[in-house]
């Protein structure tokens, strides 16, 4: 049921992006990625009070990790792991966390816990949980939105540790908090909307298909902050930061892509404790076991070393640029600035999306019966 409910709150997203120029490739244009390669395994999560996970720390000692959901909210932990998968802690949340869907470490050990899920996009808050070193136990920090409720799962810290939270829609948003988060306070610190994500376009197989392509599910920083990655069902996309403005680097920069194909629900992703791979870990039910899986990312271009070289005005035509008419490879022109690829990915979702509708009601009159 919680996947239904995720395409479809997937397939409303998107055809309400549909006109929008938000559609257009990445700044930059779009990189081709590399070829899949399925992850290596890492370990396996056995404890049967572990499922669901959505969101990964790497550590010296091992993993921290969250659940995002249960049907008994006592069942939502923290969780850490040795290097092996094994249990090493347990640990409550004070009072009932809704749906924590990312964390993150800080630099000085604190575990940022994102409580940012909304499938139903009808809460007043949202929330960070701070969970001190050698603490065991979380406190939280309630934020709002500045433009109505958003579904979310994927938490970034700036250079500074300010939250970085980006919205799980067609086109994802970027908020951070408007001045500096307050413990326990019921009204929440108002968050300010400071960029949108634009992802390049893949071809990466998942269970979702393209829509898989679109979400945004996890993100984290290197160990050095000079690198952050930002996932979906589908694939990891990496940025450089430079002076560590982490917002400019995703909204400005061309990522590597790293295919993460096949995972059953791919949603956490870490960087290894040593920062040089992705590992990653899928959201799945009670009593399966959970792999931990890692990736290799592409490794950074290097630096020209030509002094003398000249930069001369390009004649490609621009595939990224928004609000005037993009091209297609051929140059033919595409209004609005919508991409080919983007045009066929709007045709097809709302095909796909009136397709489910008719399913849905032929359902409910077979239900309903005669009459």
């Amino acid at each position: 049921m919680r996947r239904i409910a995720i395409l479809l709150t997937a397939f409303v997203a998107t055809v309400g992006a549909a006109g929008a120029p938000a559609w257009a490739f990445a700044p930059g244009g779009s990189p081709a990625a590399p070829s899949a390669i399925a992850g290596e395994h890492v370990c396996t999560v056995s404890d049967r009070r572990v499922f669901e996970l959505s969101g990964l720390a790497a550590t010296a000692a091992g993993y921290v990790a969250i659940n995002d959901s249960a049907s008994d909210p006592a069942d939502i932990h923290i969780f850490r792991f040795d290097n092996a998968c094994r249990t090493q802690q347990v640990l409550a949340y004070p009072s009932a966390a809704r749906d924590p869907e990312d964390l993150a470490l800080g630099a000085d050990g604190t575990v940022w816990v994102a409580d940012i899920g909304d499938n139903d996009r009808n809460r007043t808050t949202v929330a960070i949980w701070k969970l001190a070193p050698r603490s065991t136990r979380p406190v939280i920090h309630r934020l709002t939105y500045p433009d109505g409720p958003h579904d979310a799962e994927a938490l970034l810290l700036a250079a500074d540790d300010t939250p970085l939270v980006i919205t799980k829609e067609a086109v994802p948003g970027i908020y951070r908090p408007a001045k500096p988060l307050i413990p326990n306070t019921d009204d929440g610190v108002p968050l300010v909307r400071v960029g949108e994500l634009r992802l390049p376009d893949t071809n990466t197989s998942n269970p979702w298909s393209f829509v898989g392509r679109r979400l945004v599910t996890g993100a984290a920083k290197a160990p050095d902050g000079k690198r952050v990655v930002v996932r979906t069902y589908a694939d990891a996309f990496e940025w450089d930061v430079s002076g560590g403005d982490v917002v400019k680097a995703i909204t400005t920069g061309t990522p590597r892509i790293t295919p993460l194909p096949d995972e059953p629900q791919g949603e956490a992703i870490t960087y290894g404790a040593d920062g040089a791979s992705f590992i990653t870990v899928s959201d799945v039910d009670s009593g399966k076991p959970t792999p931990l899986l890692r990736y290799h990312p592409p490794a950074p271009p290097r630096p020209a070393t030509t002094a003398t070289a000249t930069t001369e005005p390009s004649t490609k035509p621009a595939t990224g640029a928004v609000g005037a008419d993009a091209r297609t490879r051929d140059g033919s022109r595409i209004p609005g600035g919508l991409t080919l690829e983007g045009v066929v990915t709007v045709v097809v979702t709302i095909g796909g999306f009136g397709l489910l509708l008719l399913l849905v009601r032929t359902g409910r009159k077979r239900r309903a019966g005669p009459g």
